[in-house]
């Protein structure tokens, strides 16, 4: 059966940490999602503690986040931070504003550097990858789309398909998952409120309680070598509520 991971930066605003990882193993999750703020300037002994807290709650964490920046100039850590942490799965999840290309060149480069950067972290048995949000399919001068671009520069590419945001960027996942389901190898799981609700979570909803079609979807991605399912909220206020929630949600897909 599959299972539903919980993304550690949904619990960003609810310090401390050890009370998150409490709350999700005590409501039957087994898997987190690690980021950058959380690892990124650990050192050896700190990580260490973070993998023996992981494994007092019954947490593994397969997957994590990892800035480009960091990928690219910091393989070391990065590594350091995948082994000590038990990963299997590595993601860069963004591309700042000021740093988009505008054009399907530029993002055919992009995703070349993607995947030359992944490289190393290929050969060292990791899945590598990008993690989308909603500009990647937001259309290009010549009608292509950044993911489409991201994805035949970098043909080896990995994606953690995270399905809400393609909704947001205006496509439609279904189309998305039939065309490069072969690539989705971790999926998040979020739900968008009805418009106009939930503006102070910023229009998220917990997982069940929107308009998202995850019935339908969660079919769909089992044809998918997908085998990380992981809640997000990008902005709840209620970490409890979000917790409880949506694993029940899920557990009745």
């Amino acid at each position: 059966m599959t299972t539903l991971g919980f993304q550690l930066y949904s619990a960003r605003n609810f310090p401390p940490l050890s009370d998150t990882l409490k709350l999700v193993a005590g409501e039957g999750y087994k898997e987190v999602e690690g980021y950058g703020g959380l690892y990124a300037t650990l050192d050896e002994t700190a990580l260490k503690s973070f993998r023996a807290e992981l494994d007092a709650n019954g947490l593994t964490m397969p997957t994590g986040h990892f800035g480009l920046d960091m990928l690219e100039k910091e393989p070391a850590q990065a590594l350091l931070i995948a082994k000590t942490l038990g990963l299997s799965a590595i993601y860069c999840p963004h591309l700042v504003a000021e740093l988009r290309p505008t054009d399907a060149e530029g993002w055919y480069a992009f995703g070349k550097r993607l995947s030359e950067v992944g490289k190393r972290y290929q050969d060292a048995g990791y899945t590598f990858g990008w993690h989308n949000h909603d500009f990647e399919f937001k259309a290009l001068p010549d009608g292509s789309t950044p993911q489409e671009q991201i994805f035949a520069g970098g043909p080896d590419l990995a994606w953690e398909a995270d399905i809400a945001w393609v909704i947001r960027g205006g496509a439609d996942p279904f189309a998305w998952i039939e065309s490069y389901g072969k690539k989705i190898t971790a999926v998040h799981v979020k739900d968008i409120a009805p418009a106009g609700e939930n503006t102070d979570e910023d229009g998220w909803a917990d997982l069940g309680h929107g308009t998202v079609p995850w019935k339908d979807l969660l079919e769909a991605l089992k044809k998918t070598p997908a085998k990380h399912f992981v809640l997000e909220h990008d902005n709840p206020n209620d970490i409890v509520r979000l917790a409880k929630r949506s694993i029940a949600s899920f557990n009745s897909y």
